[in-house]
């Protein structure tokens, strides 16, 4: 089982597939097997890796450790013991803030940045003011798929509930936090990025929904946001195929991988 030790913790991680490489950081429900439908497709052209943040999947966590707070540190080590100088990096939800946080402390090693279903934890007024009327609904499949995807792919549902299974059980409170984050990176920070930049949202998303995610795009230099239809708050697994599609647009036009 391929596992990189750094900073007190055991990370498992995957490589799949070789060329020029793309991170991809899961979100809060998910883990590395989230990321199948992206590996089935970019590990022909790209080096793929997965892994599963601290405390999650099959990676370990420390007994009143840094928790979340490490994420972007995690990644930045990761990328060490890979010896990996530079990378694309792709995510959702969650990850985004792992791969926000870690662009803004490190530009010269990301060649381009995805953030899809988040706004990677992005502190501005002008984005959090909004997250505070969204309500996303109770339960976590309503949160994370579309009505429609749930009634037209059940098998795909299940499987991703049972990714989801995975994890070890953790209170909402550990993240929640860190969607409406008024700490998170403001519009100075965000005015400085030089990063080629994808925004992805499905139009369903009731967590990150469409308005959020312009505020947000509007936030960094020459970033697109792109709105993914019969998707909620996973299009990367909802609708692959445009997913794909869009990052592999974005990764078309990067020009400087070193």
């Amino acid at each position: 089982m391929p596992i990189a030790p750094i900073n007190g913790i055991e990370m498992y991680y995957e490589i799949h597939g070789s060329g020029q490489p793309i991170v991809f950081s899961h979100g809060r429900g998910g883990n590395h097997f989230s990321w199948w439908q992206q590996l089935a497709d970019f590990s022909r052209d790209y080096k793929c890796i997965t892994f599963d943040h601290r405390g999650w999947g099959l990676t370990s966590d420390v007994t009143n450790g840094p928790g979340t707070k490490a994420f972007s540190d995690d990644l930045e080590s990761l990328l060490d013991y890979l010896e990996i100088e530079k990378t694309a990096l792709v995510s959702q939800s969650m990850g985004g803030i792992t791969n926000l946080n870690f662009t803004l402390k490190s530009p010269h090693r990301v060649s381009a940045l995805v953030l899809g279903d988040t706004t990677g934890g992005i502190g501005d007024s002008s984005v959090v003011d909004l997250l505070e009327d969204v309500h996303p609904p109770e339960h976590p499949l309503g949160r994370a798929l579309s009505a429609h995807f749930m009634e037209h792919n059940p098998a795909k549902t299940t499987l991703f509930q049972q990714i989801g299974f995975l994890n070890p059980p953790m209170p909402i409170s550990v993240v929640s936090p860190l969607f409406r984050n008024p700490d998170g990176p403001k519009k100075v920070e965000l005015s400085a990025m030089i990063t080629p930049t994808l925004l992805v949202v499905g139009r369903e998303d009731l967590i990150f929904p469409p308005h959020v995610m312009e505020a947000a795009t509007k936030l960094i230099p020459n970033a697109t946001l792109e709105i993914v239809a019969n998707a909620a708050h996973s299009t990367h697994f909802e609708q692959p195929a445009e997913f794909n599609r869009l990052v592999r647009k974005l990764l078309g036009n990067v020009s400087n991988w070193s």
